[in-house]
């Protein structure tokens, strides 16, 4: 047997495990974007800065002047008009470095999903049947920028904050982007392990999981997009009552459940147990399919998470535990991820 021929399985295995790799940093990526976001919008930072310019807002202003331009620019916003008026240009210069930040990764992330891509696909590195699905994560990046902006347009004419459903969708689109990545990269993996292996499969239960888990997400970001949180600071009762006091009708099932304020935070608080006992569940299957490092991180996720939440609360919405509480839930979504592909890998043929 040939040198050449004892290198070539070799040099096959790690071109997945070299994407597999590269996957895993974008998700990293990802996920400190969105502890940026959380800190983004905790400072009320996120209306900063009024104009979308993909290649050259990359350079934040620079000189006297220029920081002015922007500043009176952020004067036209009603956040400003109404709540902010009479801020210093140093005050304004803080919420503008939130938001700059959490842009500028977006563009980091951007360019290290796409240049590395090109590599691979220039180096015919990428397995069969997984171009087509690295491309919609590309474009679903993409995608994500312009949820962003879209997001941000809601709060600059009418409105002195964002629409708390255009937030949901920012947020719940990263979370799905850091699950896609991490689902890949798995599969990358196993491929490398075994040339014969396939993609795992999305199992009915995984599925049943990831949509609780999904709508507990949901009403997390209602909860934040509605400042929900600083409704009630007492737990584990609302303001002394199992039902808290203030809920009120807003025209309709829908707009009531994800809009009032008080009945968002107490769905969110009790909901949450629902989605704990759920992923407990995917987490002790997947130690039965062999996968005991996928049941840990859910368990040791959703465990933190919950104590997080409850710290949030009667800590009065302080900073550090509620950007952790974010971050945290990010860790979850790829806990489970990992946890759902645990049980749609086995016993594949």
């Amino acid at each position: 047997m040939t040198v050449f021929s004892l290198r070539r399985p070799y040099m096959s295995a790690l071109r997945p495990v070299a994407i597999a790799r590269w996957l895993m940093a974008v998700a990293a990526l990802v996920f400190l974007m969105v502890v940026v976001g959380g800190i983004t919008r905790l400072t009320e930072s996120g209306l900063s800065i009024t104009e979308w310019k993909p290649i050259t807002g990359a350079i934040p202003p620079l000189t006297h002047d220029q920081w002015m331009d922007a500043f009176r620019l952020y004067q036209q916003t009603p956040e400003y008009q109404e709540i902010n008026r009479g801020m210093s240009l140093s005050d304004f210069q803080f919420i503008f470095f939130w938001e700059w930040v959490h842009r500028l990764l977006g563009r980091l992330i951007g360019l290290a999903f796409a240049l590395p891509l090109l590599w691979f696909a220039w180096r015919r590195a990428i397995p069969a049947g997984y171009g087509p699905r690295l491309v919609a994560l590309l474009a679903l990046g993409g995608l994500q920028g312009a949820i962003g902006w879209w997001m941000v347009t809601s709060g600059l004419s009418e409105r002195t904050d964002v629409s708390h459903y255009r937030l949901a969708v920012h947020l719940l689109t990263a979370l799905f982007i850091i699950g896609g990545l991490v689902w890949t990269a798995l599969d990358l993996l196993a491929l490398a392990r075994d040339p014969a292996a396939r993609p795992a499969a999305l199992r009915p239960f995984a599925l049943l999981v990831l949509l609780i888990l999904l709508a507990q997400l949901m009403f997390g970001a209602f909860t934040a997009g509605l400042d929900a949180g600083y409704v009630s600071n007492t737990w584990p009762l609302m303001n002394d009552r199992l039902v808290p006091d203030g809920i009120q009708w807003l025209g309709s099932l829908w707009a009531t459940v994800s809009s009032d304020p008080y009945l968002v935070h107490f769905i969110h608080r009790w909901f949450a147990w629902v989605a704990a006992i759920a992923l407990i569940l995917l987490a002790r299957r997947a130690r039965r399919a062999g996968r005991r490092g996928a049941s840990i991180a859910i368990n040791a996720t959703v465990g933190t998470q919950v104590a997080l939440g409850i710290a949030t609360v009667v800590s009065g919405i302080a900073l550090p535990l509620a950007v952790l509480h974010q971050a945290v839930g990010a860790l979850v979504v790829a806990a489970a991820a990992w946890g759902a592909h645990a049980i749609g890998a086995q016993n594949r043929p």
